[in-house]
């Protein structure tokens, strides 16, 4: 298992029966390849999808069936196609509970910046505005650092916001976090000590482990 993989299994564990959840384009639409046999989730897709399934095998394999990151989808039994309009009503009006999303940066207010970096240039910030204030909770899924070691959690985002204040949860490899009065650490991944995760991040962290 890669460590995305194990990021998005992670998470996927914490979802409660019965919720509504988009899947942010990239590691977060892992999540539902990791289905909690005990629970039934509604996955969302910003272009109009509801009720997305694990990714398809290659004889399920629809090129028309795709999530908005425009990666093959399958879509479980109930599941409902409908227009983006709806798929944004939806995200705007508070209809989800969660909006799972990926991130360059989470500050250690909360803030999430997930749509543009020095080098590399959006058009717009798009959908994510929208999931990220409209959503019940916003759980983050991220790497804990970018490939050259910058961590990604930190004091004050330097990219351009998303939304602020809006993150609840990140999901690392290194730990799960949650944002209160700053960092706090509710559990390490296995074998990993909270010096390491110290190490990796750009900002004070408190430990209150579930």
């Amino acid at each position: 298992m890669t460590v995305r993989e194990r990021i998005a299994q992670r998470a996927a564990r914490d979802l409660p029966n019965g919720a509504t959840v988009n899947l942010g384009i990239g590691l977060p639409t892992l999540v539902a390849d990791h289905p909690q046999p005990d629970r039934e989730i509604l996955f969302h897709s910003e272009n109009g999808l509801l009720g997305v399934g694990p990714a398809p095998t290659p004889a399920q394999l629809d090129p028309e069936l795709i999530n908005a990151g425009k990666s093959p989808v399958t879509l479980l039994r109930g599941a409902a196609i409908f227009h983006h309009n709806d798929a944004f009503m939806m995200m705007r009006g508070g209809h989800l509970d969660y909006a799972l999303l990926g991130a360059f940066q989470v500050s250690a207010q909360g803030d999430l910046a997930n749509w543009m970096t020095d080098d590399r240039k959006a058009p717009a910030v798009g959908g994510a505005m929208d999931l990220a204030v409209g959503a019940k909770q916003v759980w983050v899924l991220m790497e804990h650092t970018t490939r050259d070691g910058t961590p990604r959690l930190i004091q004050s985002c330097t990219y351009p916001l998303t939304a602020p204040r809006c993150v609840r949860r990140i999901y690392t490899e290194l730990a799960v976090i949650d944002v209160e009065d700053g960092f706090v650490v509710r559990e390490f991944a296995k074998d990993i000590t909270l010096d390491e995760v110290r190490a990796k991040t750009g900002a004070p962290l408190n430990v209150r482990l579930l």
